[in-house]
């Protein structure tokens, strides 16, 4: 049987945390930064979890950890 393979673009953008969990950043914090207000820029650049939603499908895409 041959060995998974990580899925590169996944590995670059999600991390496990100590416990497990699935660790990201959040979207829509690139450009266009004049219209958004201080409130929501702050709040994007902290890290939040991957959702219920899609933790099925990002654990398939890192089979070995990361």
């Amino acid at each position: 049987m041959p060995k998974m393979k990580t899925h590169r673009g996944a590995a670059k953008r999600i991390k496990r945390s100590s416990t497990g969990k699935l660790k990201r950043m959040r979207a829509f914090k690139s450009h266009i930064l004049t219209k958004k207000d201080r409130k929501r820029k702050r709040r994007l650049r902290s890290s939040t979890l991957v959702s219920a939603a899609d933790k099925k499908r990002v654990n398939r895409m890192l089979p070995y950890g990361s």
